[in-house]
């Protein structure tokens, strides 16, 4: 099932996400303190979780759900760290391998539940969304399985307000098969007894501004693909991303990160914002 997710939305091409997101390729939202466009915001995101992760040279990185690559690419070429990242999208990890060439990054098309090794730091952006409720618990269990005693695990995912088992029905036909967001409440649940939360840090009112950034972007390069693409997905994809920029601007949505260690980080762990 996760790779038929992969292949309904993130390998629709990658000329299409390359027309809407930033030069980095990052498909998550971006954090807007102190930045006046897209490229500032995403960078400002990426150096935030390195920041939140206390990430030092040589230090070991699993991301799971890593895109093409721009946790990755920005973390071993501005902290020296290894970094192997998961995804079910073929089309990611092709361009993600071409985006991270000569850097210490390695991508491996898997499951995430039969990821094996010890590391340092495990990360996840944007792909929790996509795991479901029954899936929960062996999310976390995963990555509580992969991560040293000592580790951090950041997870960076959009939330709900309410518990629920689905998503609302035109975004699970036409955009995200399966997916469904998550609740405090569940997320409390399925890490129970595996992680300690360390920081939650709520930014969803950026996702507005990243939605809008990238729709501005999708409607000013449609021209460079349309031609790819039939004319109904031009009227579905602005929906898409207007319909959900207004679900955030209504604070209906959120967007966490949350800090997780496995036993506690000796004396405190210190908020970075």
């Amino acid at each position: 099932m996760a790779f038929v997710n992969g292949q309904k939305h993130y390998d629709l091409g990658n000329d299409l996400f390359r027309a809407m997101l930033d030069s980095r390729m990052n498909y998550s939202c971006g954090y807007w303190k102190n930045a006046s466009c897209l490229c500032q915001a995403q960078e400002n995101k990426l150096d935030l979780i390195c920041r939140k992760l206390y990430l030092k040279p040589g230090m070991r990185v699993l991301d799971i759900g890593c895109g093409w690559g721009a946790f990755g690419k920005f973390a071993a070429e501005k902290y020296g760290v290894k970094v192997v990242g998961i995804t079910v999208s073929k089309e990611q990890m092709k361009l993600g391998q071409q985006l991270c060439g000569g850097l210490n990054v390695e991508f491996r098309m898997m499951d995430y539940r039969n990821t094996t090794g010890q590391y340092d730091r495990v990360v996840s952006v944007g792909m929790l969304e996509h795991v479901g409720y029954k899936n929960y618990g062996s999310f976390f269990e995963t990555c509580c399985r992969c991560l040293t005693g000592d580790g951090l695990f950041l997870l960076h995912t959009i939330g709900s307000n309410h518990s629920v088992r689905s998503i609302n029905g035109w975004t699970n036909k036409y955009i995200f098969p399966n997916a469904m967001l998550p609740s405090l409440s569940q997320l409390s649940v399925a890490t129970e007894g595996l992680f300690i939360a360390e920081d939650l840090h709520n930014f969803g009112t950026y996702y507005d501004d990243t939605l809008m950034a990238w729709y501005h972007n999708f409607k000013n390069n449609w021209h460079q693909i349309e031609k790819d693409y039939p004319s109904l997905f031009f009227r579905m994809w602005e929906y898409y991303l207007l319909s959900s920029a207004g679900g955030f601007r209504a604070r209906k949505m959120q967007l966490w990160q949350i800090v997780l260690s496995k036993s506690g980080v000796a004396g405190g762990y210190e908020p970075v914002r």
